[in-house]
C-alpha cells in the first residue's frame, strides 16, 4: 500500500462555528489558506476539530466540505474514530466513499478499554475499509495508551493500518514503537515540542495545532529536514517553541480558535463544555502572538 504521500505537516483544522452552526465558508477558507501556505496534508475532526461536539450529520458534512475544497491538492486524513463502535464504522466507510487518502482512528475515549479491547476495536474498523488507517494514541484524553505490542498485532491482522499519530509525551515510547514497527511505519507527532525530534528518529511528520497559526513555518520544519538542513530546522523548532506553549495555555482548540479569531480567519465560537479563555490567559496569548507579528 502506497504511503509515501502521507508525510510532512498534516494540519488538524478546527471546526469553525457561527451562531451555533458549522461555518462552512470559514472552514473552506482555513483549508485553502493552509494549502496555499505549504501544508502537506489536511485533517479534520481530530481533537482540534471538536468531533465530540458535533452531531453525526455535522461530522460527515465537515468531511464532505473538506474533501470538496481540498480537491486532491494534498492528502486528506479525516478523524473517524468514536467511543461508539458502530459510529466509527459509519464515519470510516463514509470517508472512504468520499475519497479520503487515509483515516485517523482515535482510541475510544471514556470507555477505557483493555489492550485486547483496543485490538478488536481497531481491527474491527480497519478490516471494513480498503484505505490506509492511522491509529491515534492520545492517552491524556482517552485514558488508555496503545502499546507497541498492540499496534503490531493490529498491523499483522490489518496491513492497511500503516501508522500511528502519537500524542503520548513519552518519547521513549515513541522510540520503542519505531524500533518495533520499523522506520517505514508512519509515526507522526501530535505533541508540538516533539515535531522536530520525531523526525530525527525516523518519524513521518506531525499533526501540529500550531500550524493553524504558523502554517508555513510548521511545514518548513519538515521541509528543511528533508533537505538535510538540520541546523536550520532546529533553529526554527526553537523559534516556534513559545507559540507551541501558548496554544496550550488552555485546552485545545480554545487558544487556537481565539488566535484565529484575532487574525480574522474565523469568528471565535466553541461549544459547551468548552468556553472562552480567561482574561489573564487571553492577555498571555495575545502577547506571544504579537511577538510573531500574527496580530
Amino acid at each position: 500500500m502506497k504511503t509515501s504521500h502521507l508525510r510532512g505537516s498534516i494540519v488538524p483544522i478546527p471546526t469553525p462555528f457561527r451562531d451555533g452552526k458549522v461555518d462552512e465558508s470559514a472552514l473552506q477558507n482555513l483549508i485553502n489558506w493552509q494549502i496555499e501556505n505549504g501544508a502537506h496534508g489536511i485533517s479534520v475532526t481530530g481533537t482540534t476539530g471538536e468531533p465530540s461536539s458535533l452531531t453525526n450529520a455535522e461530522r460527515m458534512r465537515v468531511h464532505h466540505v473538506a474533501h470538496e475544497v481540498i480537491a486532491g491538492r494534498v492528502p486528506f486524513m479525516p478523524g473517524t474514530g468514536s467511543n461508539n463502535f458502530a459510529e466509527g464504522v459509519e464515519y470510516s466507510r463514509n470517508a472512504e466513499k468520499l475519497g479520503a487518502s487515509a483515516l485517523l482512528l482515535i482510541a475510544p475515549y471514556y470507555n477505557r478499554p483493555s489492550q485486547e479491547g483496543l485490538y478488536r476495536y481497531f481491527t474491527g474498523i480497519a478490516a471494513q475499509v480498503g484505505i490506509p488507517v492511522i491509529l491515534y494514541n492520545i492517552p491524556g484524553r482517552t485514558a488508555v495508551n496503545i502499546e507497541p505490542e498492540t499496534v503490531a498485532r493490529v498491523v499483522e491482522k490489518c496491513p492497511n493500518v500503516v501508522g500511528v499519530k502519537e500524542s503520548n509525551k513519552d518519547f521513549e515510547h515513541i522510540n520503542r514503537l519505531l524500533h518495533k514497527m520499523g522506520r517505514d511505519f508512519l509515526v507522526y507527532s501530535g505533541i508540538e515540542l516533539l515535531c522536530f525530534p520525531i523526525l530525527a528518529i525516523g518519524g513521518a511528520g506531525f499533526l501540529s495545532a500550531t500550524a493553524n497559526l504558523l502554517p508555513r513555518e510548521t511545514a518548513n520544519v519538515y521541509n528543511l529536514v528533508q533537505q538535510g538542513k538540520w541546523e536550520e530546522a532546529r533553529e526554527l523548532h526553537y523559534h516556534m517553541l513559545p507559540l507551541n506553549d501558548a496554544v496550550f495555555f488552555e485546552i485545545n482548540p480554545v487558544p487556537i480558535k481565539t488566535g484565529l479569531g484575532w487574525m480574522g480567519k474565523i469568528q471565535f465560537e466553541v461549544r459547551l463544555p468548552l468556553c472562552e479563555m480567561s482574561s489573564a490567559n487571553q492577555e498571555r496569548l495575545r502577547a506571544v502572538m504579537q511577538k510573531y507579528n500574527l496580530i
